[in-house]
């Protein structure tokens, strides 16, 4: 059932023009590299966010979503400004301001991607929004620069200093693969990605340890990195080369910056090498780089969290290839490549342990690799 439809007929008493769907996304490997200019490997989800649009000719926004279906917020587009609304509203009245867009329209939001969960469900509200508005009113935008504009909503509309990646990923992933994106750069390869098809599952841990990425540990890692480049006169750290890390650190002098920087290039160098494991159908390799990258982001980057650990700690344990965190940390979700008749007792103990630390009962799913955004009525 199309549940953002049925919202937007039941609230603004009419058809929609269209309902758009973008998901969420897992990012396999590749933490807190993009806004380095660095390197990233995610996946879409099966998992989206669905925005039912009808155009209005008065200049107004309309905006309600499921999750909270008796507030309706109006805003008109003459006083769109970065900053307001706050809120989830203010993800959706980015875009019209994003697009440069001043035409009006009602919009009803539903969606089956856990929120602040390390899962991207802004980005998902955001392009889902965003192609249907494209679409809708001809701007004409290529998935690309679309990417870029949703991009710019959630840094400088939002205010949340996150990378590029997550627009990528909704925007431009297909079925069955997952996208090496080279942020400097700004190209995309897919590359083939099918756990299923090689006996194994991609098992996501939603540890209900929510996080909000518009300040607070997520930017202060970010200043980190930044301040780190300057240190060394690189204009990000992507300039630093795995083969001149060493000598990179030894010039820094501050045990904190030389632990954001290790992980920062020695994570792109894991993006690298993931890459190459999954051409070769190498997934023991897979599974080691998995979880070298969550060591490396709960030790060297500090964004991990007690029940990220123990979640990681208890699907190694229960026989897990690999595990790492996902998403930007400080709470959020785990993932683990688990050999499909393994998965259920992984799912088990991860759900005793948490029990038994006294924890909210985590959330454990499986995510297939899936396509990107679309138009689905």
């Amino acid at each position: 059932m199309n549940g953002a439809a049925r919202l937007f007929r039941w609230i603004y008493e009419s058809e929609p023009d269209g309902v758009w769907a973008a998901p969420g996304r897992v990012n396999l490997i590749g933490e807190h590299t993009d806004y380095n200019d660095g390197l990233v490997l995610p996946f879409a989800l099966q998992e989206r966010t669905l925005a039912a649009i009808k155009q209005r000719d008065d200049g107004l926004i309309r905006i309600c979503s499921s999750q909270n279906p008796n507030e309706i917020i109006g805003i008109p587009t003459k006083e769109l400004a970065p900053g307001w609304p706050a809120g989830w509203s203010g993800y959706v009245a980015g875009v019209p301001w994003a697009l440069e867009t001043d035409i009006g329209f009602d919009v009803a939001i539903d969606s089956s991607v856990p929120v602040g969960s390390g899962l991207s469900s802004s980005a998902a509200l955001i392009c889902a929004v965003g192609l249907g508005l494209n679409e809708l009113f001809g701007l004409g935008f290529s998935r690309r620069e679309l990417a870029r504009r949703t991009h710019l909503t959630e840094n400088e509309y939002v205010g949340a200093p996150t990378g590029g990646m997550d627009q990528i990923a909704s925007l431009l992933c297909i079925e069955g693969h997952a996208i090496l994106y080279d942020v400097r750069a700004d190209s995309v390869d897919q590359i083939h990605f099918d756990p299923i098809g090689a006996g194994f599952e991609v098992v996501v841990v939603d540890t209900m340890v929510r996080h909000g990425h518009a300040g607070g540990e997520y930017a202060a890692r970010r200043e980190d990195c930044e301040l780190s480049a300057a240190k060394l006169g690189v204009a990000t750290l992507r300039d630093v080369a795995y083969a001149d890390l060493d000598s990179a650190l030894d010039k820094l002098g501050d045990e904190q910056l030389i632990k954001r920087t290790r992980h920062v290039v020695t994570e792109n160098q894991r993006v690298l090498d993931t890459a190459a494991a999954l051409d070769a159908d190498d997934w023991p390799a897979v599974g080691e780089l998995l979880t070298a990258a969550h060591t490396s982001i709960r030790d060297d980057f500090e964004a991990s969290c007690v029940e990220l650990d123990i979640a990681v700690d208890m699907l190694l344990d229960s026989g897990a290839l690999g595990a790492r965190m996902t998403g930007g940390g400080f709470g959020g979700a785990a993932i683990a490549l688990v050999a499909t008749e393994k998965s259920e007792s992984a799912r088990r103990t991860v759900r005793s342990v948490f029990a038994d630390n006294g924890f909210v009962p985590p959330h454990i799913f499986t995510v297939v690799p899936s396509a990107g955004a679309t138009r689905i009525a």
